[in-house]
């Protein structure tokens, strides 16, 4: 009989090891092979043990190094050579990942998985500066958008910025990019005032981590960051923009070059 060994579909999250979930640090350590997104910090892939083989699958900037056919396939060849594996994304598999592409190909080879989901960026941004995504009195809404399209062959639907584009709603782009400009265009043709608050963070809850502030009037003239990075919009970033000003945040950078006149 052949025993095949098991698929762990795990978060990585932001970055910082710290909030690595106690079951991706336990399957981290565990693991016979990591097959792992480019972003995922050495701090993280430290925790592997020395069993592990330990192997680069990601791409930046959209540079592929391997296709998600042959990661898909190495997930297959690992696990059917017995080994457990842990395909190991930044952030959550379920938010802008391919995990709905793994699973089919994992499903349709017959091969066990586990998906152990992580901190996303979003979440994590509003942890580290100290805000909710939501607040009754204002938000009552969160959108999570990417600001890359799915695929070239894919059908482009355009956003409805008036649905998106909306005061009681707090939006997260991921993988914003670095120019701002149509965005910019868009929510405000789509309704949302001159002055909402905006924050780009990058490199969020390690010691790398930088933000930027704008209103949405002046989103175009945000500088371009280093991923991985976050852009978030909305009215529950009144609090953290104040904080900006008054330079109480404790891990702010003297670089903050844009700060909001009025609110």
């Amino acid at each position: 009989m052949v025993i095949w060994g098991k698929v762990h579909l795990v978060g990585a999250g932001p970055g910082d090891p710290g909030l690595l979930t106690v079951k991706a640090h336990g399957l981290i350590q565990r693991a016979g092979v990591i097959l792992h997104d480019d972003l995922v910090p050495a701090a993280i892939l430290a925790v592997a043990g020395p069993q592990a083989e330990v192997v680069n699958v990601g791409k930046r900037c959209g540079a592929k190094a391997i296709t998600q056919a042959e990661i898909n396939a190495r997930m297959i060849e690992s696990a059917r050579r017995g080994l457990n594996v842990v395909r190991l994304h930044g952030g959550d598999p379920a938010v802008f990942g391919r995990l709905a592409e793994e699973i089919d190909a994992l499903e349709e080879a017959g091969i066990s998985l586990e998906i152990v989901p992580g901190v996303t960026a979003g979440t994590a941004a509003a942890a580290a500066l100290g805000f909710s995504l939501t607040d009754r009195r204002r938000s009552s809404r969160v959108i999570m958008v990417s600001g890359h399209r799915a695929s070239k062959n894919a059908p482009q639907e355009r956003t409805d910025w008036k649905e998106v584009a909306r005061e009681d709603t707090t939006l997260i782009v991921y993988m914003p990019g670095n120019d701002f400009s149509l965005l910019r265009e868009e929510l405000l043709a789509g309704g949302l005032s001159r002055n909402t608050p905006a924050i780009l963070v990058s490199h969020i809850g390690i010691p790398e981590q930088q933000q930027r502030v704008a209103t949405l009037a002046d989103l175009d003239e945000l500088p371009p960051m280093a991923t991985p990075a976050v852009l978030i919009i909305g009215r529950t970033l009144d609090r953290v923009i104040r904080r900006e000003q008054l330079d109480d945040i404790p891990h702010s950078i003297d670089s903050v070059s844009l700060l909001l006149s009025s609110f």
